[in-house]
């Protein structure tokens, strides 16, 4: 089984009819038609099933389906690193980055890359923790920044470190002062809380260990509108600190929260089941320093 064989396999699996196959291969049938004969004798197994209008694939010929592919995909990305090897590092690296790690943790990172390799540009995704996650299973970015927990089976990761939550309010706002700060949960009590959808369960525990009920406004799948509420006196968010790099010069001011404080925790993840070009590899680099 070589390479020309698999490629002529993934083509009649896709296309479903061998005309359409060979079309797209730029080939004529009978030579299409004996590699696929060989390929099935060579494996002792039976890989199509022939209908009248439509190839359909067995069992085995699913299994080989998905293994193709990934053989193909390692193939093209091992092109790919040796050609950068002879030329220098280049290409486009994509990323996907909650709301929060895009706007503190990011920037500072891929001013560094791209210094040491000014060849590569960026397509950057945003999104909350799930859609990122979603991103990275179905390849559309090579690397994510996540808040935990992710599925340990599917994604490799390399943890950031802790985060402690703050609060955000209005700066107009009088409900604290510079003597009230660290602030107590208690302090929090009956102030209509914005809070992230990731954090909800955390901090709903943190105040009921405390003997307290916390009083949620409003709940979000992006940290960006719960500051804005915030700025405009809607409500008290609880944010992760690198939020606080989000807003310069908004009227919004942040407060520290007193012991046991609350954290959170980010990752750099990746997929398992897909190599990473030369680019993604040396960027997560970065992050084991």
């Amino acid at each position: 089984m070589d390479l020309r064989q698999l490629k002529y396999f993934l083509a009649v699996a896709e296309e479903g009819q061998i005309t359409k196959a060979a079309k797209r291969l730029n080939i004529t049938q009978p030579p299409l038609s004996q590699q696929l004969i060989l390929l099935e004798k060579e494996l002792g197994l039976k890989l199509f099933e022939r209908g009248k209008k439509r190839i359909h694939l067995t069992t085995a010929g699913n299994i080989l389906h998905n293994r193709a592919e990934q053989m193909m995909e390692l193939m093209k990305t091992t092109l790919n690193e040796l050609q950068e090897t002879n030329d220098g590092i280049a290409g486009k690296l994509t990323l996907g980055t909650i709301t929060s790690s895009g706007g503190s943790l990011l920037p500072e990172r891929i001013q560094q890359f791209h210094h040491q390799y000014p060849k590569v540009t960026f397509d950057l995704r945003q999104g909350e923790t799930l859609k990122i996650l979603e991103l990275l299973t179905i390849g559309i970015i090579e690397i994510g920044f996540v808040r935990f927990p992710v599925d340990y089976e599917q994604y490799d990761f390399l943890p950031l470190p802790e985060e402690s939550m703050v609060v955000a309010a209005n700066r107009a706002s009088t409900l604290f002062s510079s003597s009230t700060v660290p602030l107590n949960l208690s302090q929090l009590i009956a102030q209509p809380l914005l809070i992230h959808q990731r954090h909800v369960t955390m901090i709903t525990e943190h105040f009921r260990q405390a003997g307290l009920e916390p009083t949620i406004l409003c709940t979000s799948d992006d940290i960006t509108p719960l500051l804005i509420w915030a700025s405009s006196g809607l409500g008290i968010a609880i944010v992760p600190e690198s939020a606080i790099k989000l807003f310069p010069g908004s009227s919004l001011v942040f407060y520290k929260m007193a012991s046991p404080a609350l954290k959170t925790i980010s990752a750099v993840v990746w997929s398992k089941k897909r190599p990473l070009s030369a680019a993604a590899t040396h960027f997560i680099e970065l992050f084991k320093a």
